[in-house]
Order: C-alpha cells, then structure tokens, then sequence
C-alpha cells in the first residue's frame, strides 16, 4: 500500500531556503497558520515512493528553481509554519535521549560500534581513560562542523517514517538507495551493510559487579515507558531469538542478541523521562570507502532495536555518516552536531514533523540563526561549560514574531488578574473568589501528599511555635497577664486552621506582628489611666475593625492591591527580613543579662569566689510591702541556703566576688549559647545547598535538603543534651486555662466600661483596620509574585474576610489579633519549590513552580493547639537555636530580593558586575539613585518603627 512506503527524499539540492510554490499547491492545502502565510510541503511526497532516477532529477529541478508566483519566506517563518501543523498519532514529539556511537574499520582489524558520547539534556562524554563519564557541560560545535551537516542533509539520504522490526531492515532501506557506481560496487555494499550490524559496546557494560536482575530493571522499564511500545509487533522482547544469518557470522550469540535489559545503567534510567524515545547517531571511518554514506532515517512507529542504545528505550531518529578513512574528527564533529541539534527544542519539533528534506534543512538554517560565534584565541573550545541555573525558554522561536518583539523593552511589572478586577457588585470579589477556589479545594489536600510537605511542616512548626510563645509572653508582661502565652497558643492554633481550611491563600502563614504589639501596649496603658476595662475595650475595637475589614470585602477595595508595585514591596519585605535578623541577633545579646560572664576573673581565685543570697540592706517600699502581704518572717529565713529562684522570689540581694548586678555568673552557658546560635544558622545553610553538592544519590541529596532546618534543630538538641550546658529551653504553658483567675474564654464588650465607649472605639479601630489591611495584602502581594508561578490562583477577597471573621471571633475570646507574617509566608513558600531533580551532581536545579496545598499550615496549627499536652517533648529544644533558625529565615528571605543586588552595585567595579537585565537598559547612575531612594524609605521606616510612633508604621508604607 501506498501510505505504508516510506517518504524518500533522494533529491541533492542545493538551494532548499529560497523556495516558491505554485499557486495550486496554496490551493490544495488542508492547514491555515494564523499568521504565517507559509505553504505546507507538498502532499504527494507524503505518500508515494519516486520510481526513477529521470523522476528524482526532475524533482530536483523543480525545488531548484523558483517560481515567479511564489514568496519568499525565512527559515525562521518555515519553521514556525511546521511547527504549527497539525499533529497525528505518530507525529507527537517525545523527550530524546541521543546516543553517538563511533566505528573504525581497518584491513584484517576486528571492530565494533562504541559509545562515545550522550544527550539527555547536555552533552556527556566518555573520558579519555574509558573508565566514566564526563560531568554534563554545554555542547560548544564548530561552525564549519554545521554547515558540513546541513550539506549532509542535503546531499545524503533522507528516509521518513520507514516502518521496520530491525536493524536490518534499516540497513537494506539505506543501502537500497545508494546509486550503483564503479566506487559503491555490491562488494562494498555488503561491507557496509556488515559494518552496520556489528555490535555496539556501551559504557556501561564495564560496570557488570553492579547490575540488577533482568526482572528487577524489566519492571523499572515498564514504569518509565509507555506500554502501548512493548505490545507491538516490531518491539517485543524475546529472551531467546533466533539469530540471523549476520549474528551468526558476526559471533553474536541470542543472548547477545536479545535486550538484555540488565545492562542498563538503573540509576541513569530514572532521568530519563517517561515516554521518552532513542536517537542514534552512528559515524565512523571504513577504509573501503572512496565517497561518504549519508543517511538520516525516522522510524514510524519508534522500533526498540535490540543492543542499539546503552537505556531500552524504542530508537526514532537514526543518523549514519560513514566515509573514507582518515577523517574521523572530522566525522565526530559533525556527529556531535547532529546529537546537538536533535537536543535542540525547535528542531527536535521540527524533526518529527518534517515531510521532506527541505522541511530539515529549513529547521537546521533556522537553529543556525540562533546560533552564537565565539572567535578564535578569545576563549578555549576545550574549556566545558558548566549547564546554566535555568534554561531560558525557546517559545519566542516557535511563535510568529515574538523574535521581534523581544528586541523592545518590557513594561513594568503591575499586578493584574481576574481577582483584582473591580466586580461592581456587592460581595462580588468575594463570591468569584469563592468560584475560582472551589474546584481546588480537593487538590489542595491531595497535593500535600509529599515528602517535601512533611519537611516543610516539621520546619515551621518549630520556627512558628516560638514567636507565638515568645509573642504571648512579652504580650503578658505589657498586659499584666490579661492575654498572655496560653491565650496566644490558642488564638495561632484557632486562627491558623480555619485560615488553612478555607482562605484563598493557604500559603499565607498568620502569625503575630511589631505594629499588633504596640497597638496593644498603648491601649493597655490608655484604660489604665483612665481607669477602664481593658479586656472589653479591647473587644469592642477588634470587632469595630473586623466589621471595617468586611466593609472593605464588600466593596471590592482589595482591587487596590493592583497598585503596589515592587518598589513597595521590596521595601517591606526588606524591613521585615532585616527585623527578623536584628531580633535574633538582639535576643541572644539579651542572654547576657540572664546568664553574665564573670571578667577578668584570676584563674588562681576560683577557689574563693563565692556568690551569696543576703536580705537586702535597705528594702524599697515595694519589697516591703511585699513582705507584709505574704507574711515573710525576714529574720526567720536563712538567706545564704536559699536557691537563686528562691533569693529572687523572696527580693533578696546577691552578694560576692562571683555576683552579677542580676545574680550569679553562669559559666559557659551564653558562650554555649553562642556555638548553638551561630551553628543552627551554618548548619541550616549548608545542608539547604546538599541539594547541589556533589555526593550522594540525588534522592538522597534532596531528602536532606528538603529536611534542612529540621535534620539541623534534632541534631543541635542531641549535641546539647549531650555536651550538658544549662541553655534556656524554650517554654510552653502545661495547663489549658486562661493565665489569669479573674477572666474567662468570652468577653463582654460593654463590661463594667461606659457604654460610649462602644462608639469610641471607632476611631482606634479605623487605625487598626489600616494596619491589619496592608500587613494582610502586602504579605500576599509578596506570595502571590508572577515568578512564584501559583497556578491555583490567589484569593485577596477571601484572604480579608477570612481575617476579619478570626479576628472578631479573636476579641470576643480575649486572644492575640493574627494577621499574615512576611517572612514566616515566604519561607513557607521557599520551602514548598518544585524544582527538577539535578542530573548531575553540582548542575543547579529547575524552577518549576509551588507546591499549592492546604496540608501544611493544617498540620502546623493542628500541632501548635496540641502542643499543651507533649510539652515534655518541645522543653528540649534550647531557644539560641530556635533564634538560629530565625537568623536563617530572614537572611534566606533576603534571597531573590532585588534592592539587596542593587545595594551590592556600589562597591563593585562595572567589569565584575553581574549581567542583570536591567543593567542593559538602564545607565547605572540611575540604578544607584533608584537604589538610594529606596535605601532612605527603608531607613525612614526603620526610625518610624523605633520610635513612639510604630502605630502608623503600616499607613507610612
């Protein structure tokens, strides 16, 4: 049959890019490419076989020659017209692993196909030695080693979609098309077709002591390819075939002969993508050959040919280049350049849609357009070079006239989508974010089903549970305990898991904020000069500001956030990185106070230093008094055996060469603290970058890097259980009830307060719906980034009203008001990175995206409201470490932030700068005013959060 032949372009054209068609053949074609006036190649090609040498030359003739009613198109344009054709069944492009395999044939020399190099992503070399492979590197080709290819297309064989079960049957195809000559005689002919079917050796055979049972690397196989490849025909494995006639005379046993799939290196298979399919390249010097062999072949179906590839996988493209001896470098060069371009994007699209040779031509014409020339003695071929972090995407080269437009400068970056569009209507942000979230709800508990998740979770579980305790206490002490670590406990835990169960951005991690503690300090301070109740006050405001937040939803006022633009943001963030870093350094220099260093103490005196309790020698009226309300006998009581907690509970003094001004001297405890301190943040880093190091398996790698922050808190705790130094643990409260007696779980809002302070607390609360709106949006802002890639989409509508509700039901409980914490969101969005697996030890992964799901801040906040019954567990975990991690949080935050590469420009000679893209476009006088500006709004937000005047803190942003 007719549709069965395979296309066969035997034609050698010289001129294939400037080619014109007839008026008829525009006519007669099935497919319009919006934007493109490009003609499909013609159909007859497609399926009819040429039947003579006169027939071929006149084709040729005719693709010579141009039409004087065609067009003339570039390579570029003829390639995005293939690429925009319409795909069959057999026609679907598949990831291509490539193989070059090289032969030399001697007079009276055995020989056989040997494995020198392959493609999965970049280049891989056998070494020299022939004992590994080559770490991945940038395939560099010689320019002149490309337009040898393009003239192989040209001027060899070009077979499409042959259908054949073998080796042989490809060979014979090949061969059938070689014209007879004086020089190509059926002697030299059977040489050739000898030489095709010898064996092939691969790299990995030398690596037998490690090999898996053929079952074992059978079923890995099946898992990565399709199942429809094995169940046909022309790819069945047999354990035993019946060899031919050339396996007999080669010495090629069945067994041999089989796909003994036990060869194959299992760890390499694994990156090898599912559905993948094989390209080979086969060159080498015969020195029976007097004129080169060249042939490129597609196979339809792929055929998985036995022994052919080092990975059983079905084989698609084969490329055979066989000449005189004499020329092998030449010969590999040009090899190489074929595997490379086959590894290309486009062309490797352009390799599985081509109808003719023509259609190759204008793909490798197009791939030469893009190619960069590097001169001669300015830079070393043989240097590798190492695969680049991200691979810039090669879509620009498939659409029509996206080349052009990527010369003109992109607009600046604003935040636009569907959910920042004003509705008009009541509620209507809110109700479309509902819609848009609904059909995720689902998948988001299904994609926290990973590991990756689980590391996430145990990481900001311990990095969350100690400023919300933290939080409670210093809460507690500017309250005098009316909403203290308990209550803050329960608030995280209640407001975290309503959040995580229904926001629009479950990525968001509620936490407690500076601006929330000083508005809660001078509201304190206000109803105890005037004598009110500061627990119901405090009620009336949250609900008032809860009621403005909702207010806000309803009018769709979120859609402001299209507003904020990086230079905010970056501001923010920063400010909030850079408190992050100065409250973990300050809190451990804070340590000092409570454990003080004796200095300048005399080695030969510690036998007589001494640190004793004494009852004070003139008691203030406060210790007094507190004596006479506790009926403490002074005189009874023997101070010198007194504990320090005693001494300090009973307001005695501390006296004695080994006394602080708060107490005794603490030996090695705050330099311990120290180690702990500066060792959680090293260690956190460097087992964050395992991912990329150089040993180990990549799963091993990435299960370590995954679990980074959590490997580093278990292993500092067993350090400090073993060494035996006293630190300070951290606290959590052991009995679930409200810190103080005299209050419950539920506030009145009026209580014993005047009932217009109901109306009062309008105006407070107007101040604080300002700071809670921007801390909320701001934090999403930052989430919700374009290059964070959220694919679910984000919800600020029903990110506020969530907040609104938890924060009314938060007053009227009397607990801690939650809003988004900033760094705690982006850490948990760093943590949550898809990125590819490295295919070599050293190579910096892709980004691919975020891992979207609910499960995590579920679990964390599930896990905090438990954590009141296993706090003999979390008594173990020292807080200089717990300040560590947060050392680590805010510098890894800094990450990615652009106003810190900026910040970097001012000390760096122009030469050593790096190539940011910004840098292209604008002069650098610029960039370092920008920066400026930046760095004083930065630092005048710093002063106003200092100062007295912290409230404001969120309107200045």
């Amino acid at each position: 049959r007719h549709d069965e032949e395979a296309v066969i372009d035997q034609g050698r054209t010289s001129n294939v890019v400037n080619i014109h068609y007839e008026k008829e053949e525009l006519e007669g074609h099935r497919t319009l490419y919006v934007g493109v006036r490009m003609p499909l190649v013609r159909q007859s090609h497609r399926h009819h076989r040429a039947h003579s040498q006169k027939h071929r030359k006149r084709e040729r003739e005719k693709d010579a020659v141009p039409s004087e009613q065609g067009y003339h198109y570039t390579p570029s344009q003829r390639v995005q017209f293939i690429l925009g054709t319409e795909e069959d069944e057999q026609h679907v492009p598949h990831d291509l692993f490539t193989e070059l395999d090289e032969i030399c044939v001697k007079e009276g020399e055995d020989a056989e196909w040997k494995e020198t190099a392959r493609w999965l992503k970049f280049e891989e070399d056998v070494e020299d030695g022939g004992e590994r492979w080559s770490k991945p590197y940038v395939a560099t080709l010689s320019l002149h080693s490309l337009f040898e290819l393009r003239s192989c297309i040209i001027n060899g064989t070009v077979l499409l979609d042959v259908h054949a079960t073998s080796i042989e049957d490809i060979a014979d195809l090949i061969l059938a098309q070689q014209e007879p000559s004086p020089e190509f005689d059926e002697r030299t002919r059977a040489k050739v077709r000898e030489v095709l079917l010898k064996k092939h050796h691969h790299q990995n055979e030398r690596k037998r002591n490690n090999l898996l049972p053929i079952v074992r690397s059978f079923a890995d196989v099946s898992k990565k390819q399709d199942l429809h490849l094995l169940e046909k025909p022309a790819q069945t494995l047999t354990p035993h075939p019946s060899p031919t006639t050339a396996e007999a005379k080669n010495g090629v046993t069945p067994e041999t002969s089989a796909m003994d799939l036990s060869k194959a290196e299992l760890h390499f298979m694994k990156k090898i993508p599912s559905g993948a399919e094989a390209s080979n390249v086969l060159v080498g010097e015969l020195d029976f050959l007097h004129q080169p062999l060249v042939a490129f072949v597609r196979l339809t179906p792929a055929v998985l040919l036995s022994g052919m590839t080092e990975v059983p996988i079905p084989t698609r493209f084969l490329f055979v280049l066989l000449g005189p001896g004499g020329k092998a470098h030449q010969y590999h060069e040009i090899g190489r350049s074929m595997a490379t371009t086959m590894t290309d994007e486009v062309f490797h699209d352009v390799a599985y849609k081509a109808k003719d040779r023509a259609d190759l031509v204008a793909g490798i014409d197009e791939f030469l357009d893009q190619v960069t020339v590097l001169p001669p003695g300015e830079w070393d071929p043989s240097i590798r070079i190492e695969p680049p972090k991200n691979v810039p995407s090669q879509e620009k080269r498939k659409m029509p006239g996206a080349l052009d437009e990527s010369s003109s400068h992109s607009k600046p970056e604003k935040h636009s989508g569907p959910e920042l569009e004003r509705t008009g209507r009541l509620f209507g942000g809110l109700v479309l974010d509902v819609k848009r979230k609904a059909p995720w709800f689902w998948s988001d508990f299904r994609d926290g089903l990973s590991l990756q998740c689980l590391a996430s979770f145990l990481f900001l579980y311990c990095a969350c549970m100690s400023p919300v305790i933290t939080f409670g206490g210093l809460l507690g002490e500017a309250t005098h305990g009316h909403i203290s670590a308990m209550e803050s406990l329960l608030g995280a835990s209640m407001t975290g898991v309503v959040y995580s169960l229904f926001a629009g951005q479950p990525l968001t991690i509620l936490g407690s904020t500076g601006p929330v503690l000083v508005f809660e300090k001078i509201l304190y301070k206000f109803c105890k000069e005037y004598m009110l109740s500061y627990l119901s006050l405090r009620t009336c405001i949250g609900l008032w500001t809860a009621f403005f937040c909702v207010v806000l939803v309803a009018t769709d006022a979120s859609c402001l956030v299209c507003y904020i633009t990086r230079f905010t943001e970056e501001a923010f963030a920063s400010l909030i990185c850079i408190i992050f870093i100065y409250e973990a350094l300050e809190k451990l220099s804070h340590l000092r106070e409570t454990f003080p260093v004796h200095m300048h103490s005399k080695l030969d005196l510690l036998t007589i230093y001494y640190c004793k309790c004494e009852p004070p020698a003139h008691p203030s009226n406060e210790t007094l008094r507190f004596w006479r309300s506790n009926g403490v006998n002074v005189s009874g009581i023997t101070w010198g055996n007194l504990t320090v907690t005693e001494c300090r509970s009973l307001h005695g003094e501390f006296q004695g060469p080994a006394c602080g001004r708060n107490g005794p001297y603490a030996p090695n405890v705050l330099f311990w603290c120290c180690i702990l301190f500066f060792s959680t943040f090293v260690l956190s880093s460097l087992l964050k970058k395992f991912k990329t190091s150089r040993y180990f398996p990549t799963r091993v790698r990435s299960t370590v890097s995954d679990f980074a922050v959590f490997l580093t808190i278990v292993i500092m705790v067993l350090i400090d259980l073993g060494i035996g130094i006293p630190s300070p643990k951290l606290h959590v409260p052991h009995v679930f009830k409200p810190t103080r007696d005299d209050r419950g779980w539920l506030i009145n809002p009026i209580g014993p307060n005047p009932w217009w302070t109901v109306l009062a607390a309008l105006i407070p609360a107007l101040l604080c719906t300002i700071l809670i709106f921007m801390d909320q949006q701001i934090t999403a802002v930052i989430v919700n980034r374009k290059e964070h890639r959220l694919k679910k989409g984000c919800g600020y509508h029903l990110d506020l009203f969530m907040v609104a509700v938890m924060l009314g039901v938060c007053s009227v409980m009397g607990l801690p008001w939650f809003v988004a914490a900033t760094v705690l969101s982006i850490t948990h969005v760093n943590s949550l990175k898809v990125e590819s697996d490295c295919s070599a030890p050293g190579e910096q992964p892709k980004f691919l995206g975020i891992r979207e799901q609910r499960v995590t801040g579920l679990m964390i906040f599930v896990l905090m409201g438990c954590s009141v019954f296993f706090t003999s567990v979390l008594k173990f975990i020292p807080m200089p470490v717990l300040y560590g991690v947060f050392l680590y949080m805010g510098v890894s935050s800094l990450r990615g932030i652009q106003f810190f590469d900026r910040l970097k420009l001012f000390w760096m000679p122009a030469k050593h700068q790096p190539d940011f893209i910004y840098l292209r476009h604008v002069p650098l006088r610029k960039v370092h005013l920008f920066t400026l500006i930046q760095l004083l709004c930065l630092v005048l937000l710093w002063a106003i959060k200092a100062s007295r005047a912290a409230i404001i803190f969120p309107m200045m942003v």
